[in-house]
């Protein structure tokens, strides 16, 4: 029976950003649905403070719909798609960037549902909490302050954190491009720029949301590395890929590796389909026999 694949987006962005990638899976005959976490997509908030021309001090204290989003609530939502996906035979869960720590929260609670775990440069975290990578050594070349170049309000009075994408400040637009997507082009990067979400919640879990040995180390996984991404760097992807293999020796990742940096995958989404279409062959195969 044809799996279905699951899509889980990163920080700000949403299931639009799929867009080009299920196209690309589709014309090669798979399915896919794309996930909106709690709080994105049609359910974000754009402030008109947001809008042009911006009100600064306005988009600094706007509330937003993501404010008390958990990491719990993104979970529970993952898991009902996944329930309804597995009544159509098989599941393939990706993710990619910070929506790796929501797959392997669901990953932890219902194993029964997902038939393949797979990373896109995303997050796993099984030594430390996600906030504690950042200090490792492996992080050392990110610039963490980039995002704060155009950080609107307080994180701690919002109760989110808000990020103003459609700056005009050239420094923080050289910022972004050189964190997300430094082998697009100009317009490139500005057109998915506009379609990320000012509000993100502020809940990455904690110790007890880590990879579990005894549910999420027994599905099937995949690590696609990103060579070139700057965001989450190969080191700290590498990592990861260790600790995981560490936590379920006996079920280690099946790596790949795409060139490109944090997004291009996406913008140029057919390697990645390609990868994923091999991960899917076994079933096709077994359909045929």
């Amino acid at each position: 029976m044809q799996p279905t694949f699951v899509l889980v987006h990163g920080a700000f962005a949403n299931s639009f950003s799929f867009a080009p990638l299920q196209a690309e899976l589709g014309l090669l005959g798979h399915r896919s649905v794309a996930v909106d976490l709690p709080g994105h997509g049609f359910g974000a908030t754009y402030p008109r403070a947001y809008q042009t021309p911006q009100d600064p001090e306005g988009l600094a204290t706007a509330p937003g719909a993501i404010k008390g989003v958990t990491l719990a609530d993104n979970a529970a939502h993952l898991i009902g798609i996944l329930e309804r996906a597995k009544q159509n035979g098989p599941v393939i869960l990706v993710s990619h960037s910070r929506g790796g720590i929501t797959a392997t929260a669901a990953a932890n609670a219902r194993p029964d549902l997902v038939d393949r775990i797979v990373y896109v440069s995303a997050w796993c975290p099984v030594d430390l909490d996600v906030n504690d990578y950042y200090a490792e050594p492996e992080m050392a070349t990110v610039d963490a302050a980039s995002l704060a170049l155009a950080m609107a309000g307080n994180p701690a009075e919002l109760g989110l954190l808000r990020v103003n994408f459609r700056t005009a400040d050239p420094d923080a637009l050289a910022a972004f491009k050189a964190a997300f997507l430094a082998d697009g082009t100009d317009d490139e990067f500005l057109t998915f720029l506009n379609t990320f979400q000012p509000d993100e919640n502020l809940d990455v879990g904690t110790s007890a949301d880590r990879a579990q040995a005894a549910t999420w180390g027994r599905i099937p996984k995949t690590y696609v590395r990103l060579a070139d991404d700057t965001s989450l760097p190969l080191a700290i992807q590498d990592r990861l890929i260790r600790e995981g293999n560490a936590l379920a020796p006996d079920n280690p990742y099946d790596v790949r590796t795409l060139e490109g940096s944090h997004l291009k995958w996406l913008t140029e989404p057919a390697p990645a389909a390609r990868v994923l279409g091999e991960l899917a062959a076994p079933w096709a195969a077994s359909v045929s026999s």
